[in-house]
C-alpha cells in the first residue's frame, strides 16, 4: 500500500464533503488515515490480508455513517473505534476469541519497563503469540487506551475478566521479553 502524507488544515471541510458522498474527499481521507487504521486492525488480527479486509470494511462503515460524526472529538479517534469494533466483530465471526473462565484477583503493582533491545516487529510478534483473549484486551487497554468498563461492555465480559486477562497478558509478555533478553545477552 502506497503511503502518501497529506496535510489538511481544515479536516472539517474535507469530512463534510466526504459525508456528502464526494469521492475525492473520501479518497483523501482514506489516504490520510489508512496506514494508521491498518495498524489498528493489525494489532488485533494476525493475518495481514484479513487485517486489510477489516480495515476496508471499517472505512466503508465510516463513510456510510460519516453524517453521524459530530466533530465532538478527533476524527482519527472516531475511526479508530470503528476499526477496533470491526476487528472484534471479525474475530467473533471467526470464533478466535477465548477468555479463560477463572478470574484471579489482580494485584495492583507497578509494571517495570523492562529494558530491552527488542525491535517493534519483534514486539508485534510477541503480542501476536498471546492467546486471542489476552491479546485483544491487552491491545484495547495498553495500546488503544480503552478503560476496563469499556472493554467489558464491548466484549460482553465481566470487569474482572477484563482485568484478569490484562494481568495475565502482561505477565506473559514480561516473561517472553525477559527470555529474549536473557538469550540475547548470551546467558543461556
Amino acid at each position: 500500500m502506497k503511503v502518501i502524507q497529506l496535510h489538511h488544515k481544515n479536516n472539517t471541510a474535507l469530512i463534510k464533503k466526504a459525508a456528502k458522498g464526494k469521492r475525492d474527499a473520501q479518497h483523501t481521507l482514506f489516504e490520510m488515515y489508512a496506514p494508521k487504521m491498518l495498524s489498528v486492525c493489525r494489532y488485533y488480527i494476525r493475518d495481514m490480508q484479513n487485517a486489510e479486509s477489516v480495515m476496508l470494511n471499517g472505512f466503508f462503515k465510516a463513510f456510510t455513517n460519516l453524517k453521524n460524526f459530530k466533530n465532538e472529538g478527533s476524527f482519527e479517534g472516531w475511526l479508530r473505534r470503528i476499526m477496533a469494533r470491526e476487528s472484534i466483530s471479525f474475530l467473533r465471526q471467526e470464533k478466535h476469541i477465548e477468555f479463560s473462565v477463572e478470574e484471579e484477583p489482580v494485584r495492583q503493582e507497578q509494571y517495570n519497563n523492562i529494558e530491552s533491545q527488542i525491535e517493534v516487529a519483534q514486539i508485534q510478534q510477541l503480542i501476536d503469540e498471546l492467546p486471542e483473549g489476552y491479546k485483544m484486551i491487552f491491545v484495547m487497554y495498553a495500546i488503544e487506551g480503552y478503560k476496563h468498563h469499556e472493554i467489558a461492555d464491548m466484549l460482553q465480559i465481566s470487569l474482572g475478566t477484563s482485568k484478569s486477562q490484562l494481568f495475565k497478558a502482561r505477565q506473559m509478555l514480561q516473561k517472553k521479553i525477559k527470555d529474549i533478553n536473557t538469550t540475547s545477552y548470551g546467558t543461556h
